[in-house]
């Protein structure tokens, strides 16, 4: 199991999980969920569900990811296999983002 943090604006909204059958959960903090000042990370991952489930990487993260020939340099440079949308997500979209939110990885 690899959790990271997500991050919207540089506040921790909540965790992403990926477990150990490769599907993935993502939950909300409950004070970011009873905050009304506090806005949903994406339209398809709304703040009055606090968990969500997914047997696939969730498509608001998926589509921060590289692709193409991007995809490829940042794979090779930082040894990731190009299946590994998690590892790939936690090392592209940690410090510098197109939007709010990033991606920290957690230590178990």
């Amino acid at each position: 199991m690899r959790k990271a943090k997500v991050l919207f604006k540089n506040e921790e909204s909540g965790i992403l999980t990926q477990h150990d059958d490769g599907s993935f959960t993502f939950r909300y903090h409950e004070d970011w969920v009873t905050n009304n000042d506090r806005q949903s990370i994406s339209l398809t991952l709304p703040k009055n569900e606090k968990e969500f489930h997914s047997k696939y990487l969730f498509p608001f993260f998926y589509n921060m990811l590289p692709e193409g020939s991007n995809k490829q340099v940042v794979c090779k440079l930082n040894r990731i296999d190009s299946e590994d949308y998690f590892g790939l997500l936690m090392t592209t979209a940690k410090n510098d983002t197109i939007g709010a939110v990033r991606i920290i990885k957690l230590d178990n």
